[in-house]
């Protein structure tokens, strides 16, 4: 089996090889800030579903901007039930 490259992927999609490379770049720029992040929220099954999910960055941002700000929420709330008993 052949390995694809960058040209013959550009060839077959018919998509410039610049953008294929920043859109590549822009992908794993937001992978990596979305996986530090659930990895220092200690959530292994955000963690393994970023790294396994490939979306050009969409469900990292999601997860960035929505989805682990629910959890703080959470933890506010239950933080705030404590101090006032």
């Amino acid at each position: 089996m052949d390995a694809i490259s960058l040209s013959s992927l550009s060839e077959l999609t018919g998509i410039n090889l610049y953008l294929l490379v920043v859109i590549a770049i822009w992908s794993l720029a937001w992978k990596i800030a979305a996986m530090w992040k659930a990895a220092g929220k200690k959530s292994l099954a955000w963690f393994i579903l970023l790294g396994v999910i490939n979306t050009v960055g969409i469900f990292e941002i999601l997860y960035i901007f929505v989805f682990s700000e629910m959890k703080l929420d959470e933890k506010s709330r239950k933080k705030s039930k404590k101090k006032k008993k």
